[in-house]
């Protein structure tokens, strides 16, 4: 206390100055219609910018739950839509599909929890598993293009190989003229993967789009996968074509996974033809 009103005897001409400046701001802003709206104008303006920095401050903490949001979204518009792709092809083809056949892919998202990618043989982790219907090699991928293939379920995990592991090998096919060939990542950059198996009296271009052959049980046909970037050709009559990968694997929040409900079906059939 003693400290506190030595404190003001020392600085009292201080103090009484901005006292009586303050209460002639105060009669100033309060008798005049001018300075009153300048004021109310300045005052506005100040907390219409506090306002605008705290809200940025507020969205940017609620950004994950806006992606959680958005991936549900997405997830649900992707199944309708291929609930509306087979239905529409079947009317094309005259062929009436009984109600529990009118979908083939089931889309669900899920949330990267773990993901290397600077391994030969990377891996991602994500937050969902075999309670969630997860199962071994389905199709992952995201909103700019293919990811992987789950390799391994727990009860609430899964392991998807990336195309960034050397061990995986896909499908893919050039969009423009449908040539397809098999995607390997050569386990240098993140951002390039190569097809291989094209024929060299193929046309290429830069640019030129790759996407999911559907020659398998897992992918759908012509999802995004990348473009290309060069090529050269081998000894022989084959390409060796760069493809700029579509997804940016260090920057991986949510995927999609892709169940075939025909799969078994497929397989079983593809199996009992190759043993006879």
């Amino acid at each position: 206390m003693r400290n506190l009103i030595q404190l003001i005897i020392r600085h009292h001409f201080l103090l009484l100055f901005l006292l009586l400046e303050s209460l002639s701001f105060f009669l100033l802003i309060h008798y005049n219609h001018f300075q009153r709206a300048s004021f109310t104008g300045f005052t506005s303006s100040v907390e219409g910018y506090l306002y605008d920095k705290f809200g940025g401050v507020r969205d940017y903490f609620n950004l994950r739950k806006v992606n959680e949001d958005l991936a549900k979204e997405n997830t649900l518009l992707r199944n309708q839509l291929d609930r509306l792709q087979l239905l529409d092809y079947r009317s094309q083809e005259n062929d009436v599909a009984p109600p529990d056949s009118t979908r083939q892919y089931v889309f669900s998202q899920a949330r990267v929890l773990n993901n290397s990618v600077n391994k030969e043989f990377n891996f991602i982790t994500i937050d969902r598993g075999s309670l969630q219907n997860i199962k071994p090699e389905m199709a992952v991928t995201s909103p700019e293009g293919v990811v992987g293939i789950v390799f391994s379920v727990s009860r609430h995990f899964s392991v998807i190989m990336p195309l960034l592991n050397r061990n995986l090998r896909l499908s893919a096919k050039i969009r423009k003229n449908n040539y397809f060939g098999s995607l390997t990542w050569p386990g240098e950059s993140t951002e390039e993967a190569i097809l291989t198996d094209i024929p060299y009296h193929v046309k290429l271009d830069i640019g030129d789009t790759i996407v999911t052959s559907g020659y398998s049980a897992i992918f759908p046909e012509g999802l995004f996968v990348g473009t290309i970037s060069g090529f050269d050709r081998l000894q022989g009559n084959f390409y060796q074509i760069k493809v700029k990968l579509a997804v940016d694997f260090r920057n991986l929040e949510y995927v999609y996974l892709i169940e075939n409900l025909l799969r078994d079906e497929q397989v079983t059939l593809e199996e009992n033809q190759y043993n006879d």
